[in-house]
């Protein structure tokens, strides 16, 4: 088994912005976990969550600033396990943004799935990669309402 997540996603913003979404870990928290993330090279961080043992999942995300090329693209290692040390998702996120008419194109690519103990894990992180990404599109609009009002 070889299985990777792949999504796609268009926002109607400058690249700048959502770059700022992926690299900045108080606004990386208010749509996917707390976090101690840096944007920087060879930066070890966590996302910490609720754990969710049907997935083997203890709450924990081990990760690995391993490419930064602002703002066009970043990567890091993603690993998790049900705690005592055990790893059963050992895998690597990949973030590409795109100018495109009117916007920024958003490409995730989660890979390294290769177990068929991992499946539960794949799908969960599929549609929570789909979820989690939507939250941005609110995010942006809520700050731009209230940079509108500021004003």
């Amino acid at each position: 088994m070889k299985k990777e997540i792949r999504h796609v996603w268009f926002f109607p913003h400058p690249t700048e912005a959502i770059w700022e979404y992926l690299t900045d870990s108080e606004l990386l928290s208010q749509w996917l976990m707390k976090n101690d993330f840096k944007p920087v090279v060879g930066h070890q961080f966590s996302f910490k969550s609720s754990p969710y043992p049907a997935i083997e999942f203890d709450g924990n995300v081990y990760c690995k600033v391993l490419e930064i090329s602002a703002p066009k693209k970043i990567s890091y290692s993603w690993k998790f396990g049900p705690g005592n040390g055990e790893t059963i998702i050992d895998s690597l996120v990949v973030w590409t943004l795109t100018p495109k008419d009117g916007g920024t194109e958003l490409l995730l690519v989660h890979s390294g799935f290769t177990d068929l103990r991992q499946i539960p894990a794949y799908d969960a992180m599929n549609a929570g990669w789909q979820t989690n990404i939507n939250k941005i599109h609110g995010l942006i609009a809520t700050k731009e309402k209230n940079e509108t009002t500021i004003h």
